[in-house]
């Protein structure tokens, strides 16, 4: 009949990722403003920031790893 691609998690936690990433980075423009958000960016330290770019990260590994998932033939 055709192939029908079946439901995967990984794509879903992707997205999820993308959300939250970007949820704490407009929460951070909207309070601080985008000098101090930059500033954040480019500390030595660890911030809500840099760990948002590792979730972006994170988020694009899954979402590959979901679409290169098997079709099923039925």
């Amino acid at each position: 009949m055709g192939q029908v691609r079946r439901k995967n998690w990984f794509t879903a936690m992707g997205v999820l990722f993308i959300v939250v990433a970007l949820i704490a980075i407009v929460r951070d423009l909207l309070i601080w403003g985008p000098e101090f958000t930059v500033d954040f960016f480019t500390s030595s330290e660890i911030t809500s920031e840099k760990l948002s770019v590792g979730m972006f990260g994170i988020a694009a590994f899954l979402i590959i790893l979901g679409l290169r998932g098997e079709n099923i033939e039925k």
